[in-house]
Parts: structure tokens; C-alpha cells; sequence
């Protein structure tokens, strides 16, 4: 048996899915089976993995389109043979030694590992890097493909819900906060592991299948011995180019901290937001026409 179940969940983009998937054959730690979860692909994702030739990668394939990461990732946890569950999204990169702190944080007593990850934007924008939070708190943003926890512990909590579900968080955030709720010992791993391609800031990115940035950061990682250094230090020291007005920062900081406060009141029963303008069906079916999704998909 594997240690580490990998679900990879994927929907008609198979242009991008040999960086991701190579970024996981690159592992230091090679004990683990990678699960690719088509959420009823069309296209040809499945010659795609299937032509990857190691047997350590397994397609799966949904009768039906969920339209969302959910549904192929609790067939990946329900599926999966391995002790542990790493996500790893079909856009994104892990670094070489990703699973191997991962798992290093959970033999020392964690039940829940995240790391950093960078997130990059389609635009000039400098680099974001989450979570910006030592300590994990209910609620708060984790990105998957940083993630690795014990697979049982998700199961028995009913995995993964629906996006439109639940009322106001992403499936991501509402799992999480349902496993430490459980019990679920969550550590910040403090080191980047991950890179994040968002497919929510990338307009039509289903329609146009572009694979340059993976190209390009799939090769700084391979061919650059101190990226994990050089990205690092972006994070901690901008540079001139990308340094923010002191009003700009201040009222960055002033938005973060109403934002911690009312997640803080939340918690406690003290506040409640307001209705959303749109249901969550709308924000979802919004969603995916902004990605390039035709709403009969």
C-alpha cells in the first residue's frame, strides 16, 4: 500500500496536466499513488495520463460533470489506498521536496500539514504567498495543493461538500474547518512547497488552454537550485518596482484587520453578514463562464 494517496481532480485541460503531474513524479518522496479525477472529461485528458507510463498514476473518470473539485475529490479519498491524501490542482506545481516536509510535519504530530504557497498572477502583479497566518484559524484560506492530512479523518466528516452548498465558504475552507473542529491537529509547515496558478483570475483559461507560465515556472524549478531562496526572499524583500505606496499598505492593513476581526465575531455568534446579492448558484455559474466553461458542460 502507498503511503500518500495524490488526487489530482481535473475537467477538459489536458494540455496543462504533464506539468503538474511531472512536478509530482519529481517527488524526494516517491511512496505514493497519484489518482487523476476526471470530473467527466471529454476531451483527452485520459491518453494524456495514461501516456505518462508510470505506474504509480491512475485515471478515473466521473459518469457525470459536477462542475467543481468536490465531487472527483472525495472519488480520489474514497478511492485512494493511501494513509494520507495530498491535492495537487491539475494548473498547479509542487517543489521537489513537498510531500517529503509534508510528511516529516505529520510523523511529528500533526494530522493536518500546509505549506506555503506562492500564488502567481496573470499579470504584473508581484507574487502573493498563503497563508499569511501562523496559526491556523477556522474559516481561514488554505490552498489544496498545499495540503496533506489523514485520509480517514476526512472520510468519516463526509469529505468534500458541494460549492453551492454552503453558504458562504469554498469547499476547501468549510473541510478544513469541519477536521479541526473534529479534533484534527493542523501545523504550518514554514516553507514553500507549492505553486498556484488560479484559474479564478484567469479569464477563459478553459477556452484558450494556455500552459506557458507552467512551462516556464516548471523549468525555473527543475534548473534553478535556489528557487525556493530566490522566491522567498521576494516575499520578505520587494523590490523597488513592486514596493507599495504607504497608503496603499495602510489601507491594505486596515481591510485585513476588519476582515480578522469580523471572522473573529463570526465565530462567536456576534456577526452575521449580510444576505449575498446573488445565490450561490448564480456566483457559481458566473464562475465558470469567466473561466471559459459553456454553461451546457
Amino acid at each position: 500500500m502507498p503511503r500518500v494517496t495524490v488526487i489530482m481532480a481535473t475537467y477538459n485541460y489536458a494540455r496543462v496536466l504533464p506539468y503538474s503531474i511531472r512536478s509530482a513524479l519529481r517527488q524526494t518522496f516517491s511512496d505514493f499513488e497519484l489518482l487523476v479525477v476526471g470530473d467527466h472529461c471529454t476531451d483527452e485528458s485520459e491518453s494524456v495520463v495514461n501516456s505518462i507510463g508510470d505506474p504509480r498514476v491512475r485515471w478515473i473518470n466521473l459518469p457525470k460533470n459536477s462542475g467543481h473539485q468536490s465531487e472527483p475529490n472525495n472519488e480520489g479519498l474514497r478511492q485512494g489506498r493511501g494513509e494520507l491524501a495530498a491535492y495537487l490542482g491539475h494548473d498547479d506545481l509542487w517543489l521537489p521536496r513537498h510531500l517529503e516536509l509534508a510528511i516529516g510535519n505529520i510523523d511529528s504530530g500533526a494530522d493536518f500539514s500546509y505549506g506555503l504557497t506562492e500564488f502567481v498572477w496573470p499579470d504584473e502583479r508581484p507574487p502573493e504567498f498563503a497563508p499569511q497566518e501562523l496559526e491556523y484559524e477556522p474559516g481561514m484560506a488554505v490552498p489544496p495543493t498545499s495540503v496533506v492530512h489523514r485520509r480517514e479523518m476526512a472520510i468519516k466528516l463526509g469529505g468534500w461538500k458541494l460549492w453551492w452548498e454552503l453558504e458562504e465558504m469554498h469547499p476547501d475552507a468549510d473541510l478544513w474547518q469541519r477536521m479541526h473542529m473534529a479534533g484534527c491537529r493542523m501545523r504550518l509547515l514554514r516553507m514553500l512547497t507549492a505553486v498556484k496558478f488560479s484559474a479564478a483570475k484567469r479569464k477563459d483559461v478553459y477556452a484558450k488552454q494556455p500552459v506557458h507560465e507552467q512551462a516556464e515556472w516548471s523549468a525555473r524549478i527543475e534548473s534553478e537550485p535556489d528557487f525556493v531562496a530566490v522566491e522567498l526572499a521576494r516575499m520578505l524583500v520587494p523590490s523597488h518596482d513592486q514596493a507599495k505606496s504607504f497608503r496603499q499598505s495602510a489601507g491594505e492593513f486596515a481591510s485585513d484587520t476588519f476582515k480578522r476581526v469580523r471572522k473573529r465575531l463570526w465565530r462567536f455568534g456576534l456577526y452575521r453578514p449580510p444576505p449575498p446579492k446573488k445565490s450561490r448558484v448564480e456566483q457559481f455559474k458566473e464562475m465558470r463562464a469567466f473561466k471559459g466553461i459553456k454553461s451546457d458542460e
